[in-house]
Formats: C-alpha cells, structure tokens, sequence
C-alpha cells in the first residue's frame, strides 16, 4: 500500500468519524427535543393531588405534592385540589308552621386527599355542581321543616349544628369533608316580617307597661310606708301629752307675754276690769 492509499484511508477514516459525531449529535438532540416534547414529569403544588391515568383507566396510586415522573403518552396526571373551599348555595324551603323561608347557606369543606381519585374517577372535578348544592338544598328542607319560622331566627346556632351533621353525613359518602357550615341569612314573607315585627312592638310596650306597674307599685308602698311613720310619730306625740306639760306649756306662754308688756294698761276695757293674763296661775304656784 503506497503513500496515497493510506491517505486516503485516513481521510475516509476521518470522515466517517466525523459523521459519527454529527449522528450521536443528532440522536441526543431528538432525545432532548423529545423529552421536552413529550414532558414525562409532572409537579404537583401545594394543596393538590395528581390522579394517575394510565390511557384514560384511573389508577389506584394518588401523587402527593412535589416532582413525579409519568410514562409519556400512555400516562397522564389529572391534578386534584384538596385544599379547603367554600360554596354559596341559595335554597328554598318552608318552615314547620309552613312559612316559605329562602336562605343563603356558606358550605367550607375539601376533598379527602387519598380518595382524590375516586372522587375524580365517581364525579369530576365540578362536584359542586353535581353533589354539594343540592345535598345543601335538600338537608335545608329536611332541617328548617323540624322549626318553626321563629326558632329559624332564635335558634340560628342549633339550625346550623344540624345543618352541618347531616351534610358531614351525606357528602362523605362522596369522599368530600365538610369543614363548617354557616347561614348567611334568613328571608321570610312580607306578611310574616310583619308580624314579627307587630309581635315585638307589642311585647316592648307589654314590657314598658310591667315596668310602669312596677315603678307605680313602689312609689305607693314607699307613700304607705311614709304615712304610717308619720302615723306613728303621731301617736307617740299624743301618748307623751299630760295634764302637767299642759299647764308648763301655759305658763311658759304667760311668763313671755309679761316679759314683752311694757308696763302700761290700756286706756279702754270692755267689762271695766283690768286684763291681766295667767296672773291665777301664777299665785297658784
């Protein structure tokens, strides 16, 4: 083998090396332009769940939060949410003594996060829709029939006590917790709301009336009270009046009247004697 034969071996060499790299290039650039095509990862969020489709089947594994791989094309990741949400449902019902009540009801509840895929698999993801309003609608009926249009507004508490039991009781059959329940507010008839409203006007001045008969009550007792003092007082007066500070008294009043005469007897009398007063009781002492 001659000089040109083995350059030309080189150069051959050379160049099939040179297409070996372009190639392996090539085959990792479509495995990386693959990958990110086909996206075989999937990240799931705080509050969320993944449900595993392996070619639309559910799966019985559920992907907590963080980073998880998938298998492209025969696996997809339907994401969950599990956090705490809430639900405004107005519904209609009639109360015992069959008032036609309409109230606005608050549900919070969430998805139990490791049955996430039997509620996506048995519902979907708009479960609101489908199972909390009218499970809301319906236990307000069965709840507000057990009271009267009154104990609606007076006994709120207990309404929403109950209200929320046999929710918690209906709606974890479907694998949804319910967190709270609330009741935004009561509507009624306008003819009930005024007699409601003439009820309480006539128990304030019921009210007002007691307390007036009250206060009258009071002031005549305290009168009687005072009177029979001043009664008393009286009679203790009269039990210590006798003969003797009778004439004390008499006396006491003659020696004053001497003391303010001047000395001189008046020019004119009507009988001709001279008046002189308590001068016999004087000379009697």
């Amino acid at each position: 083998m001659d000089e040109r034969d083995v350059y030309m071996a080189k150069e051959a060499l050379q160049s099939a090396m040179k297409k070996g790299r372009m190639r392996l290039a090539v085959i990792i650039g479509a495995i990386l332009v693959g990958f990110l095509f086909l996206h075989p990862w999937v990240q799931i969020g705080a509050g969320e769940r993944g449900v595993v489709l392996n070619f639309g089947a559910v799966q019985k594994n559920v992907l907590g939060e963080g980073l998880h791989f998938r298998v492209p094309i025969m696996q997809r990741v339907a994401i969950m949410d599990v956090k705490v949400q809430k639900a405004v449902t107005d519904a209609a019902s009639a109360s015992s003594d069959l008032q036609d009540v309409t109230s606005s009801v608050a549900l919070n509840y969430h998805v139990i996060p490791d049955k996430a895929n039997v509620v996506y698999q048995t519902i979907g993801v708009e479960f609101k829709e489908r199972v909390i309003d009218p499970a809301i609608q319906e236990v307000m009926k069965a709840v507000s029939a057990k009271y009267s249009a009154e104990e609606l507004i007076t006994k709120r508490p207990a309404v929403s006590e109950a209200m929320r039991a046999s929710l918690a009781e209906r709606l974890l059959a479907y694998n949804i917790a319910v967190d709270a329940v609330s009741i935004v507010g009561f509507s009624f008839s306008k003819i009930f709301m005024e007699a409601i409203e003439s009820k309480q006007t006539a128990e304030q001045l019921a009210l007002k009336a007691k307390r007036d008969l009250e206060r009258i009550k009071i002031e005549a007792e305290q009168k009687i009270t005072a009177a029979q003092a001043e009664a008393e007082s009286l009679r203790l007066q009269r039990a210590n009046i006798s003969t003797d500070l009778i004439e004390l008294r008499k006396i006491e009043a003659n020696l004053k009247a001497i003391e303010k005469w001047n000395g001189i007897l008046p020019q004119v009398t009507g009988g001709g004697a001279v008046p002189f007063i308590g001068v016999g009781e004087i000379q009697k002492r």
